[in-house]
């Protein structure tokens, strides 16, 4: 069968990306790789952390599935000056815009429906212009409906606000955003994993009461799981948020929706720390990125765990074809 390549957009070039590549690469994958970076970048952490293998440099313009190789480097090499790359600042910005354009590019013209981009500073490089990657890429797709599903096989969490002040949140609360994510994870399951996903839904506040007049889990949540249900999905809640992630309350579910960033992810890290990828859904093609960012304190270190980039190269290498 011939599969489509996987394409690894380098993220930020200070960060510990190109070591947990280096590390990653030590498996075999049935899909080729190719990888958008700089062959300066990928020479000088080749060397500082010994690492052999031979590069293949990939012309956009002219791209043949035969001219991949399998024991080698597949590179579309973006050029820049390395002594722009000392730590993290808006001087990545240029390369890693040419880095998903490049990939997104790729996409568009059918070359490959899989992507990962390695760990950007969302500070830097958005610039508070999106409020994370997630919604960067779906402006990019022109791609209305949208949702970040934080994945592992036994257990996966959705947010249905992103990177958003805790103060701004319940104005995001509505039946529309969350049936909306509810639905794009329902299809991504039976469509990928071939399964109707057991989805739980957490509550807003604390033990989903409130003192304030308007509660947005009775108001809200229990209606909307209640209609939803109705229509076929396996759909339950609301829960409280403090003790849905216990052992026996979780086993019963495949994927947890909570209203905020950290009421899932802080409790899914603590689970799984790196066994997580990052998955846009709704997008016209599989996007991921590792489960983790560009973490400048251990570049150079080689203690960089592997894991999440190793599980998003495989999630893409045996579920997308």
């Amino acid at each position: 069968m011939n599969y489509k390549p996987i394409v690894i957009l380098n993220g930020e070039p200070n960060s510990v990306f190109l070591e947990i590549f280096f590390k990653a690469l030590k498996k075999k994958y049935r899909s080729h790789i190719i990888l958008i970076s700089s062959i300066k970048l990928l020479k000088h952490y080749m060397k500082k952390f010994n690492f052999k293998k031979n590069i293949n440099i990939i012309d956009i313009n002219n791209l043949k599935k035969k001219k991949l190789k399998k024991n080698s480097i597949n590179l579309i090499n973006l050029d820049i000056n390395l002594n722009n790359y000392k730590k993290i600042s808006p001087r990545s910005n240029d390369f890693i815009k040419k880095s998903f354009d490049t990939g997104l590019k790729l996409t568009q013209n059918g070359f490959t429906n899989k992507l990962i981009n390695g760990p950007i500073s969302k500070k830097s490089f958005l610039n508070k212009k999106f409020p994370g990657i997630t919604e960067y890429i779906s402006s990019k797709t022109k791609t209305k409906k949208f949702a970040m599903l934080i994945f592992n096989k036994k257990l996966s969490v959705c947010p249905i606000t992103t990177h958003v002040p805790i103060k701004n949140v319940p104005r995001f609360i509505n039946k529309k955003n969350i049936t909306e994510k509810i639905y794009l994870i329902n299809n991504f399951y039976k469509k990928t994993l071939g399964i109707k996903p057991r989805i739980g839904v957490l509550g807003l506040n604390p033990h989903c009461e409130s003192t304030s007049k308007f509660n947005e889990d009775e108001k809200i949540l229990v209606p909307l799981i209640k209609k939803l249900s109705q229509n076929g999905l396996k759909l339950s809640g609301p829960y409280a948020a403090d003790t849905a992630f216990l052992k026996n309350n979780r086993s019963k579910l495949d994927v947890i929706v909570g209203m905020y960033h950290d009421q899932v992810l802080t409790p899914m890290k603590t689970l799984f720390e790196y066994d997580a990828i990052n998955i846009t859904l709704g997008l016209p093609f599989v996007r991921i990125s590792p489960d983790h960012g560009p973490n400048e304190k251990m570049i150079g270190k080689n203690i960089s765990d592997p894991l999440s980039l190793i599980r998003a190269i495989e999630f893409l290498d045996k579920k997308i074809d």
